[in-house]
């Protein structure tokens, strides 16, 4: 472990909170986590009354080992991006496996589970990590460990990754069996207004970051195996034919059950 000195434990406590707050962490988020009063977690990032567990606790908050938050404290520090180039997403849709290795690194996971979960081979891993980091995508740090220089949070253009899901993920969706008794899914009908239907899409957008922060929490604490899964939160305009066609029976005198 570490030490710590008192000119180096301000860095520590920047750094810690830039990579927090990149998470989605807010100050009642972590309180609420580590069981403790906003109060107290504001004075922990003051540099008063934080124990070494206490601080190992917030760098697991955060997806780092205490020795890497000393190690990432040591240079300048790098504002995370919070929005791509048309030529970062393009390159990011040309391939599946660059563009699932970059969504690896958003989140915290390490690349070598490319390898183990799916046996994708290290050299080909290694190809599409030298191409991620030459697209300014990521860093590379030692022990084959990388860090995404990409805010989770990122707003995407509404062009090149649509239509890579349009390619590559929309089928998955699409063959699901909603009968399945285990398949997850939820449906609601509601009629809205243009401002209720942006606050639609910032629920939307919410909801992202909740599974960021589930998917976060479950790697900490669940000791179960686990297995990839995908979410798919769409909102389009409810289909109304069927509606207007029993109307025009009704009127035309058919039984409804005729019109069926």
């Amino acid at each position: 472990m570490p030490a710590r000195s008192d000119r180096q434990f301000p860095q520590w406590m920047a750094t810690l909170r830039r990579l927090l707050r990149a998470n989605g962490f807010t100050i009642r988020m972590i309180a609420e986590r580590l069981e403790v009063s906003d109060a107290t977690v504001k004075r922990w990032f003051q540099g008063r009354g934080l124990a070494t567990d206490r601080l190992e606790d917030l760098c697991a908050l955060a997806g780092i080992r205490l020795n890497e938050l000393a190690e990432l404290a040591g240079g300048p520090p790098r504002e995370l991006a919070r929005e791509l180039t048309l030529a970062q997403e393009q390159a990011l849709t040309e391939s599946t496996l660059l563009s699932f290795l970059f969504f690896m690194a958003m989140s915290g996971w390490p690349p070598r589970d490319l390898h183990d979960d799916f046996g994708v081979p290290m050299d080909r891993i290694e190809e599409q990590l030298d191409r991620l980091e030459r697209l300014a995508l990521i860093d590379r740090l030692p022990g084959g460990r990388v860090r995404s220089r990409v805010d989770r949070r990122v707003a995407w253009r509404r062009g090149p990754m649509r239509q890579h899901f349009e390619q590559h993920m929309k089928r998955q969706f699409m063959e699901i069996d909603f009968g399945d008794p285990d398949t997850i899914y939820t449906a609601e009908a509601a009629k809205l207004s243009a401002s209720g239907i942006a606050r639609l899409e910032e629920l939307l957008q919410r909801f992202r970051l909740d599974v960021q922060e589930l998917a976060d929490d479950d790697r900490r604490h669940a000791l179960l195996s686990r297995q990839w899964m995908t979410t798919l939160v769409a909102v389009r305009p409810l289909d109304t034919r069927r509606f207007r066609e029993l109307a025009e029976a009704s009127q035309r005198g058919v039984p409804p059950e005729d019109a069926a």
